[in-house]
């Protein structure tokens, strides 16, 4: 995943992450400022979840809200 789009369209996506993990706080989003390594981390704090299934979710997630660019 091109990290820079996510990072760009941060503003736009935090509600939809918001809306998709209700379990993360404005204080998390704020911190991770659409770094994936960020949102993958919080991912497995809040929800318990393994790196892979972090990951796996959060590019579900983009594909979905065109976070990504074309390889």
């Amino acid at each position: 995943m091109n990290k820079e789009i996510l990072e760009g369209n941060w503003k736009q996506l935090k509600g939809k992450v918001k809306e998709t993990w209700g379990g993360l706080t404005d204080d998390d989003l704020d911190v991770i400022a659409g770094k994936r390594d960020q949102l993958a981390g919080r991912l497995q704090e809040r929800y318990g979840m393994a790196k892979e299934a972090a990951e796996a979710q959060i590019e579900e997630f983009t594909k979905r809200h065109g976070a990504i660019g074309k390889p």
